[in-house]
């Protein structure tokens, strides 16, 4: 009987701590949400942060209903700060976020620049999502309040192929954690980082190009606006102060196309986590 309740109020705490790490979406928290299904570039969440487009996208078939073609070289979009995505007051930092969108990369294999999906912040602090020379990346860094020089997990992608990515900040303080920093493709956690909070960052926001200062992996710093374009589609970009759980991004992971390129990023997902086992 006494082995049956130990076994019980394990069971019990182990759920509860389940919870407190996968903490789920959570529709208060949205802070911006962008269809782009035309070149209004319309935010949807109700924040009233509608995009300004920069050259000229074309409007074509997207993962959800139609989405933006960026060309690689003048395309993209500028998004305006707002006090729930960069710039911050009380509390003084974001300690749960949650960033992703769909994408479609003509070339992924583009390797003399990086090709932005999504980026907010400065050199000090920020977030981005990227393809760069046959993967796709995702980056956060605070290095100013407790000296966080940054994460940027990566898997391997295909040109010509829908993927959807995530990056999400679970749970974090204002000191470096083990595995903080979630990267998510098609419904699957594929790496997660040590990282902590993101203090107020009032740099610009951009999609499909850098609008204002960035990171990259390998600690190249951008200073300056209108570079790093994207060359392909980009759908459904969203940005939540929650930490998605596994189940809010496989409702995600459902309309993405074509079972075999879904096959064959598993595979090689598998092979690169067996490789990390090993070294």
């Amino acid at each position: 009987m006494v082995k049956h309740r130990f076994i019980l109020l394990l069971s019990v705490l182990l759920t509860i701590i389940a919870a407190a790490t996968y903490a789920a979406k959570d529709e208060a928290t949205i802070e911006g949400e962008w269809s782009l299904e035309d070149l209004d570039v319309a935010d949807t969440s109700g924040k009233g942060l509608d995009g300004t487009v920069v050259g000229d996208p074309e409007i074509v078939d997207g993962a959800v209903g139609s989405a933006l073609l960026f060309d690689g070289i003048d395309d993209g979009v500028n998004l305006p700060n707002d006090v729930g995505i960069n710039t911050i007051a009380q509390p003084d930092f974001y300690s749960d976020r949650t960033i992703a969108c769909y994408f479609n990369c003509t070339d992924v294999d583009i390797a003399d620049h990086k090709q932005v999906l999504y980026e907010e912040g400065g050199t000090a602090r920020g977030f981005n999502l990227y393809v760069f020379d046959g993967e796709v990346y995702i980056g956060a860094w605070n290095k100013e309040e407790y000296g966080w020089e940054g994460a940027w997990p990566s898997v391997s992608v295909e040109s010509g192929v829908w993927y959807h990515v995530a990056l999400v900040l679970r749970d974090t303080t204002n000191e470096i954690e083990s595995d903080k920093l979630e990267m998510w493709v098609n419904g699957e956690r594929v790496a997660a980082e040590d990282g902590g909070a993101l203090f107020g960052h009032g740099a610009g926001i951009g999609i499909g190009k850098v609008n204002g200062d960035t990171v990259f992996h390998n600690d190249e710093l951008i200073s300056g606006t209108d570079v790093h374009y994207f060359g392909g589609s980009i759908d459904e970009v969203i940005v939540y102060n929650s930490a998605f759980d596994e189940a809010d991004l496989a409702e995600y992971a459902k309309v993405v196309v074509s079972v075999e390129p879904q096959d064959k990023f598993t595979t090689t997902w598998a092979a690169i986590k067996a490789q990390r086992t090993l070294q």
